[in-house]
């Protein structure tokens, strides 16, 4: 599996990011990142909201400056060299077009202010206009193009000036599910026909599942996971990247024992054997959590211990049901706690069901992408407030009114334990 910066020919490398971080305030928002893209490479930043992904795209275009670490492109320290002579093209989420602008002039502009004589700018502009399939559109205004039309107007412009880098921000965000397919692999082949070092950020996982060489799982600043698409899906590092790439089953079950590769779980009355890595230093009979993608799940006639209880869904209810829940006990028993659990329906080995019904479950040792003993519940240093409330440290707590003011003040607690 692949650690944060570890790349065959470092030195080679077109963006290196090495122990970036970058603080707004008391806010970390870059906790010590290091990442190496290689040549004509397509990397995506993938995270959820407030995680860095955008922070770590704008260091790299010169937008904002690191205040740790350094940042090379294709081997040159460029901390402070400003964004205009680092050759990027950067492709807005919004795209930034002019409106007072014609397409030709939106997508020459950065010709024209780099000083290119008009004769080479209107080649280099049709070649590019040419790329991005908007041969004919030259004179239009970017109010007479449509959402796809726009965008592809803002990759020419990133396009033109034959950047050293290309940066993507969120640049699918804006369109509807049909062009937004339709226009995912419209770029890639532009990228691999160009053969142009590229760094997209997005939040939709499947955009990053389907365009990226390489992918970075980010969270709370840091580098969760990096990795292919298929290392990242199969092999998730921790329980977050687990759960928040592809949709992802999570069983709870008790640990029996581990040995030297793999360790023993106990689902209900059914055991399995799972990579024991994970586990490593977890006492026997602890509760543990069972990662189980739904294309491995497979349902049939009731049979043996491993039992699911259909649940039919709300929008389809004549159909195989989309969702099945887990019972914690025997097939004969009433369990008062079950799963929901999500399986994929195949043709080979799903079969119609209909609310309520029991069938048999199972999967595949390789479906088990991972198992950790669950997060910590218990709080580990209680605090008694004066209301006789127990808390937690960095719990907050809602403060009276104000008489001054009607509106309610908000204290954190963390201090006071």
């Amino acid at each position: 599996m692949d650690q944060p910066g570890s790349m065959e020919g470092r030195d080679n490398a077109a963006v290196h990011f090495d122990a970036v971080t970058k603080r707004f305030g008391d806010v970390v928002a870059l906790n010590g990142v290091s990442l190496a893209i290689g040549r004509g490479e397509f990397m995506t930043l993938l995270g959820p909201s407030g995680c860095g992904k955008t922070t770590l795209l704008k260091l790299a275009a010169g937008f904002l400056g690191p205040d740790g670490g350094s940042i090379a492109i294709h081997g040159k320290c460029v901390n402070d060299v400003p964004a205009y002579k680092r050759g990027i093209g950067m492709m807005f989420q919004n795209y930034a077009l002019f409106p007072h602008m014609s397409v030709a002039e939106n997508v020459g502009y950065g010709l024209k202010a780099r000083g290119v004589g008009w004769r080479e700018r209107r080649q280099r502009v049709a070649e590019v206009l040419a790329l991005v399939k908007l041969t004919g559109m030259e004179d239009r205004k970017p109010r007479q193009l449509s959402g796809g039309q726009q965008q592809r107007v803002a990759l020419a412009r990133a396009l033109v000036i034959n950047p050293a880098v290309l940066l993507l921000d969120e640049p699918f965000s804006a369109l509807d599910k049909n062009l937004r397919a339709s226009m995912q692999v419209e770029l890639r082949e532009i990228q691999r026909k160009l053969g142009l070092t590229t760094i997209s950020v997005t939040h939709d996982q499947s955009e990053a599942l389907s365009l990226s060489d390489r992918m970075a799982v980010m969270s709370e600043g840091r580098i969760r996971q990096l990795g292919t698409p298929v290392e990242v899906y199969r092999r998730p590092s921790d329980r977050f990247v687990a759960s928040f790439v592809g949709d992802t089953n999570k069983l709870r079950g008790r640990l029996i024992g581990t040995g030297a590769n793999d360790a023993l779980i106990a689902l209900g009355t059914a055991q399995m054997r799972v990579p024991g890595e994970p586990l490593s230093g977890a006492a026997d009979s602890a509760p543990v959590d069972v990662f189980v993608r739904p294309e491995q799940l497979r349902t049939g006639p009731r049979s043996g211990s491993r039992s699911m209880r259909m649940v039919a869904p709300r929008s389809r209810p004549s159909e195989m049901p989309a969702r099945v829940a887990w019972g914690v006990g025997s097939p004969g028993e009433k369990s008062g706690k079950e799963r929901e659990v999500t399986p994929v329906e195949d043709g080979n080995h799903s079969r119609s069901g209909r609310s309520g019904e029991v069938v048999r479950s199972g999967w595949h040792p390789s479906g088990v992408i991972f198992s950790v003993p669950p997060k910590q519940t218990t709080c580990p240093a209680p605090w008694r407030s004066s209301s006789g409330v127990l808390l937690c440290p960095g719990q907050f707590v809602r403060a009276k009114p104000s008489r001054r003011r009607s509106t309610r003040r908000v204290k954190r607690i963390d201090e006071a334990i």
